[in-house]
């Protein structure tokens, strides 16, 4: 009888292939598939990526824009009522929670009342209704916020008292036609 001969393997390192170990780690080291990383671009390249495209500009600018129109009209409002030196201060650069504030004075707080009621009525007319209102009754000062604009409408001395403009004083004003009898004298400024 002639001996069988038996295959003896030998090490799969010795047939120059992987151990299970380390096919398995082979494995584990193989980048997963899926995006890309960035590539390093050029300065160049940079700034072309980051530009914002012509819609994206029109839709930022009517975005910042927004308030406007509004506080316009509720200006017009509060002339109605004889409001006094009125100033639209144009705050996007500075201001995160809205883009225009309006700040106005009256003589009562009567007046403060009628100018702040009057603004309302006429916006809520025009389907436009205020987020929230403070002190619109009987006080000294009342804040009409719509979320892209305030309105503020103060008693003129309690305005000085206060100085918004002062505490706005970086942000631009924005030219509004202002008629001679809501103006107040010098000689009644500063009370």
């Amino acid at each position: 009888m002639t001996p069988s001969k038996t295959k003896t393997s030998k090490p799969a390192a010795a047939r120059g292939g992987k151990t299970a170990a380390a096919a398995k780690s082979a494995r584990t080291k193989a980048p997963a598939k899926g995006p890309k990383p960035d590539k390093p671009r050029s300065r160049a390249t940079a700034v072309l990526a980051d530009k914002p495209s012509k819609s994206e500009k029109a839709e930022r600018a009517s975005k910042n824009a927004a308030g406007l129109d509004g506080s316009l009209r509720a200006l017009a409002f509060a002339l109605e009522k004889k409001a006094l030196e009125p100033v639209l201060l144009d705050v996007r650069e500075l201001c995160s929670f809205c883009n225009y504030q309006l700040v106005l004075s009256g003589k009562t707080d009567r007046q403060v009342d009628a100018i702040a009621d009057g603004i309302a009525m006429g916006l809520k007319a025009e389907g436009i209704r205020p987020l929230s209102s403070e002190a619109t009754r009987g006080g000294q000062w009342a804040l009409l916020d719509y979320g892209d604009f305030v309105v503020h409408v103060f008693v003129h001395s309690v305005r000085e008292h206060y100085d918004l403009e002062g505490l706005w004083n970086d942000a631009a004003r924005v030219a509004i036609d202002v008629p001679a009898e809501a103006r107040i004298p010098i000689s009644e400024q500063y009370a």
